[in-house]
């Protein structure tokens, strides 16, 4: 071998050298939200991201990719190379829900995903306008099962948590209200305020500036236990259905196969971030409950989720329009 060939070769495998060994993160990374900017999933994602970037020395990106419930951004995920630099933003929507309600997505919810860490949860509030004639959820029933299809609820679009809400309210009261589906939480509260829809279940940050300004009348909030960001409502389950609870969660997955060490870094470093007092007071004061589990622990949820909304799903034969 010539002399020349040799120290081609020799530089070739220093500069080889250090590209196998470059820690993780060497370059930008994403995180893909499949809704539009300014919705709960979309400020946890970009909290998380600003943190990362400050924390890891690498620019983490938020990236909307809405339509089809989430599931496209999910899917982009999914298919993407398993190596860190794209994860997705999920919730019960698009992991627990929306898999069920189309007739074909482009993603296995539990097999196409590896988990990383589930962030934050949030309970919903339920919620009407102050002149529909109940205070509590016991006078809810009564009077749904007075007027069966006459009273209707809005939702911020089917599928969605707040219409999964009121769905397994349903069935476990067998009562029957009606849907009226709004393209995102914001129009649907715009018209329980205005009295043309008496009724929503929504996000408890998006709602209690109206609760605390008289324009709407909080009722119960969804989650097993009471809420500390507003432990003066009861829970659906204390109220008269024990066993309900429908909480909005939101996690960070990555694509199946994505190397362990990434997956235990990301975990470590996002739990490190929502334990800061800062970012603690500011996901705490919009209505978010800290979770920061083990990518385990999340998987663990992420299936027992799918077994619970797939059943509602298939049960109730809800179908996205």
């Amino acid at each position: 071998m010539g002399l020349v060939m040799r120290s081609l070769l020799l530089l070739s495998a220093c500069v080889a050298l250090p590209a196998q060994a470059q820690p993780y993160p060497s370059k930008p990374a994403r995180i893909v939200v499949g809704f539009t900017a300014g919705g709960p999933s979309d400020i946890v994602a970009r909290i998380v991201a600003q943190q990362l970037t400050e924390r890891m020395g690498q620019s983490f990106v938020v990236e909307n990719r809405a339509g089809a419930t989430g599931t496209i951004g999910a899917e982009i995920v999914a298919k993407s190379p398993p190596d860190g630099y794209a994860l997705y933003l999920a919730s019960q929507t698009t992991h627990a829900v929306a898999p069920y309600m189309y007739a074909k997505v482009g993603y296995d919810p539990i097999k196409d995903f590896a988990t990383v860490v589930r962030v934050v949860h949030n309970p919903l509030l339920m919620v009407v306008n102050p002149s529909f004639p109940v205070t509590s959820i016991k006078e809810l029933i009564a009077l749904a099962k007075a007027r069966p299809g006459q009273i209707n609820f809005a939702t911020g679009g089917i599928g969605s948590s707040p219409h999964m809400s009121m769905e397994l309210f349903k069935s476990m009261t067998r009562i029957d209200m009606v849907p009226i589906h709004y393209k995102g939480d914001g129009a649907a509260i715009i018209d329980v305020v205005g009295g043309q829809v008496p009724m929503l279940t929504s996000s408890m940050s998006a709602l209690m500036p109206y609760v605390k300004s008289g324009k709407m009348r909080g009722i119960a909030v969804t989650s097993m236990k009471r809420s500390t960001v507003a432990p003066e409502f009861p829970t659906i389950a204390e109220s008269g259905l024990p066993g309900f609870e429908v909480i909005t969660w939101f996690g960070i997955l990555a694509p199946a196969a994505t190397p362990k060490e990434i997956v235990n870094r990301l975990n470590s470093e996002i739990v490190a971030t929502v334990a800061l007092p800062n970012v603690r007071e500011q996901l705490t004061k919009m209505g978010f409950e800290i979770v920061a589990n083990t990518p385990d622990q999340y998987a663990v949820f992420l299936r027992e989720e799918n077994v619970k909304w797939g059943k509602v799903v298939k049960d109730l034969g809800l179908r996205a329009e």
